[in-house]
C-alpha cells in the first residue's frame, strides 16, 4: 500500500483496536501497518507508531 494509505489505516486500526500500530517500510519499498507486538524487525524500517491513547488525548 502507499505510505499515505498505511498511515490512514494505522490511525484507524489504533483507534478501533486500542493497541499500538506500527507503520513500516518493507525491503521491497512497500508500506504496511501491523500491531506493534507483531513486528519482528526482519528487513523492515519502522516509519512511525500510532498509540491509541495519545490519539484519543488530542
Amino acid at each position: 500500500m502507499s505510505r499515505k494509505d498505511a498511515h490512514a489505516f494505522a490511525a484507524s486500526l489504533a483507534a478501533t483496536l486500542m493497541v499500538s500500530i506500527v507503520v513500516f517500510q518493507a525491503g521491497d519499498g512497500t508500506y504496511g501497518a501491523v500491531p506493534a507486538d507483531e513486528i519482528d524487525g526482519d528487513e523492515v524500517v519502522i516509519v512511525s507508531e500510532y498509540d491509541p491513547f495519545q490519539i484519543m488525548a488530542r
